[in-house]
Order: C-alpha cells, then sequence, then structure tokens
C-alpha cells in the first residue's frame, strides 16, 4: 500500500499551488466583496487544463486521473472557495455528464468550447422550488414538437447560470410522473426564452454566481437530448458521485487555509508573554484540525484512487464527503476562535472561509442524506 502521490502528481500540485497563490487568492477577498467571477484567472486556468480536468485531450482537456483532479480543486478551494465552487461545477456537473453520456458528435461540438480560454462555463440545473434532495418531484417538461425540444419550467440554485455556455437541464420527456420519465438536454443559454434571474444573494461564496432559472417555450433540437431518454436520473445520480469527491476536496482546501492562518496567527499572536501557539487551548485545536484534515484528505485519495481503479465507489465518495465537510465546517470554526474577535472581522480572510464552507455540507448531497446512503449500502452489503 503506497500513499505517496506519483512524482507528476506532485509537480502538478506544485504547479497548480503556485498559480494559485499568484493569481487567484490575491483575489478572493475582492471576488468575495463585488460578487465578480474572477475570469481573468479562469482564463489562464485553460493553459493547465483546469478548465477541462478529466476531459479528453481531443476535445482541449487534460484528461487527468481522479486523484489529480482531486488535488486541483484543493488547491483552488485553499485560494478561493468562490472560484473554485465555479469551477468544480463547470468540470464534474457542467461538462462531466457530456462526456459521460453524450453522443460523438455533442462532445466535439461542445467540450472544445467548454475548455477553451474563450469559452464559458457549463451549468447543471437540478433543482426546483419544490424537487430538491427528492428529484423524482421535478416539474420541468420538455415535449417534443417537430424536429425539436420544447422546454417549459423552472429551476433555482443553478451554480454558473450567467456565466456558462450550456445548461444541462434535468426534464420530464414524456409528460409522465417518475423517475423514469426524467432525461437530460443540453440548453445553450442563449437560447430564446432562457430567463436568468440575478443572482442570489447568499451567506457565502459570493464570486460563484447561484441563479433562478425559467425556461419558457425554450426550443432546442431533438439532437440535443444527453444520453438516453429516460434515464435521466440514473445519469444524474452517478454524476452526483463524482461530483462528492470534487465538493470533498473543495470543503478539504478551505479547511486547509484555514489551518494555515491559524497556524501563522498562533505563531505570531502573544498573550501572558508567549505565542498563544503555546498555550495548550489553542495547541489542541491546532491538533485536532492536522489530524482531521490528514484524515479527509486519505479518504477523498482513496475514494477517487477506486474510481480510477474502476471499482465501486458511491459509498467511499459519500463517506468522504461527509467526513470532509463536517472537518472543514469545524476547522473553520475553530480559525475564527483562534483569531478572537478578529476572526469575526471581514479585515480577516477565516471569516470568509467559515461563510463560504457551509455549503458544502448541503450541495451535492446533504449531510443527512448521505448518511442515508451510506446506510444503503452497509444494509446491502
Amino acid at each position: 500500500m503506497n500513499f505517496d502521490l506519483s512524482p507528476e502528481q506532485q509537480e502538478f500540485r506544485h504547479i497548480v499551488h503556485s498559480f494559485m497563490a499568484n493569481e487567484v487568492a490575491p483575489m478572493a477577498k475582492h471576488t468575495d466583496e463585488t460578487s465578480e467571477f474572477n475570469w481573468t484567472a479562469t482564463k489562464k486556468m485553460a493553459d493547465l487544463g483546469l478548465k477541462g480536468l478529466q476531459i479528453p485531450e481531443k476535445y482541449g482537456g487534460a484528461e487527468m486521473d481522479t486523484i489529480s483532479a482531486t488535488i486541483a480543486t484543493e488547491e483552488l478551494a485553499w485560494a478561493c472557495g468562490s472560484t473554485s465552487l465555479a469551477i468544480s461545477a463547470h468540470n464534474c456537473l457542467g461538462m462531466g455528464p457530456i462526456n459521460d453520456f453524450g453522443t460523438e458528435a455533442q462532445k466535439e461540438k461542445w467540450l472544445p468550447l467548454l475548455t477553451s480560454k474563450e469559452g464559458r462555463l457549463g451549468c447543471l440545473t437540478l433543482t426546483e422550488p419544490g424537487a430538491g434532495s427528492d428529484l423524482r418531484n421535478i416539474k420541468t417538461k420538455a415535449e417534443k414538437v417537430g424536429n425539436e425540444w420544447v422546454l417549459n419550467g423552472s429551476k433555482m440554485w443553478a451554480t454558473n447560470a450567467s456565466i456558462a455556455e450550456t445548461m444541462i437541464v434535468l426534464c420530464r420527456t414524456d409528460g409522465e410522473e417518475g423517475s423514469r420519465a426524467l432525461s437530460h438536454i443540453i440548453v445553450p443559454t442563449d437560447s430564446p426564452g432562457v430567463i436568468i434571474d440575478p443572482a442570489e444573494k447568499k451567506m457565502g461564496l459570493n464570486g460563484s454566481p447561484t441563479h433562478a432559472v425559467t425556461f419558457d417555450n425554450v426550443h432546442v433540437p431533438l439532437e440535443n437530448l444527453l444520453g438516453e431518454q429516460g434515464r435521466g436520473l440514473t445519469q444524474t445520480l452517478s454524476t452526483l458521485t463524482k461530483g462528492r469527491i470534487s465538493i470533498g476536496s473543495l470543503a478539504l482546501g478551505l479547511a486547509q487555509a484555514a489551518f494555515d492562518a491559524s497556524m501563522k496567527y498562533a505563531k505570531e499572536r502573544e498573550t501572558m508573554g508567549t505565542a498563544i501557539g503555546n498555550h495548550q487551548a489553542v495547541a489542541f485545536m491546532l491538533a485536532d484540525m492536522a489530524t482531521e484534515i490528514q484524515a479527509a484528505r486519505h479518504m477523498l485519495y482513496w475514494a477517487a484512487w477506486l474510481k480510477d481503479e474502476g471499482r465501486p465507489y458511491a459509498k467511499e465518495a459519500g463517506m468522504a464527503k461527509l467526513l470532509a465537510t463536517d472537518i472543514s465546517e469545524k476547522t473553520c470554526r475553530n480559525a475564527v476562535q483562534i483569531h478572537g474577535g478578529f476572526g469575526y472581522s471581514r479585515e480577516f480572510e477565516v471569516e470568509r472561509m467559515y461563510r463560504d464552507t457551509r455549503l458544502m455540507s448541503i450541495g451535492e448531497g446533504t449531510s443527512e442524506i448521505l448518511r442515508m446512503v451510506i446506510g444503503r449500502h452497509l444494509m446491502a452489503e
């Protein structure tokens, strides 16, 4: 059993970390406060393959293994939670289904654009006002009219909607109830009838735009059906399983950043004649942070390794995401505590990290849903 990263993975981590430290981290505060997406850095990410982490090279991607993709997301989140969430959603949700389920024509049409400097990002629209964790209640419909699909309905919490080239829409395609009536359809965001509401005002991750979207008689070609008709829910669950590794690594990156900031502060801040890190109360928090972050990292890499080996990994991805998000929230909370009153101030980055990590135990399956998923796997073994 070898826990070492390969030389290529180690070099990749160094390259990505340096890029994030120079191009993304200095803008993180501005990105959060202004809600301006960091396009400048995102365009440069195409040269590192970060706009197409696991997309084949022939479509402009980097064709990375899952551990390398996990490293990239972790380093991105270390620099900026908002930018990381947008890029993670783009890679896993906006492009992943096209790469996994699309026809060759669909891949050739969309993937080179989405991985390029010029192209914008991808988006997956699932959630509706009455359908969150229970996707069987999806109401958005797509009806065949001649050689087109006509979509009507509404979505919410659509990450990247306003900065996306395409949306993959989970909708009903045969008018019947039940999960077997759901399908994926690719909708260009500039299609007439696509109405993207103003960005939601959120607790954190303000530089990652999230929107309600309405489809008002939106016409797209029949060839925009992604995968098999009636297989939309199955395809969605497969996509979310992969996304759980990504969201877990995003949480891990935020936790690592909060720990790094806490270590720096604990060495510089003095009380009672010594650095606060020498006081047992602070030292214990730092020890827990370091231990738990390392545990989460090993579990995430384990799930990523299982995926790359072609072995079942849904349970392990759920476990890794559950652990990493819980640890990240605890770590960021304690980082604020270590900073004391300064930690509650927006002048210090740990305040932003605490707000940003709160979403991680909600997106791609809430912690409560994940415990149900893990429990079902355990009972089936």
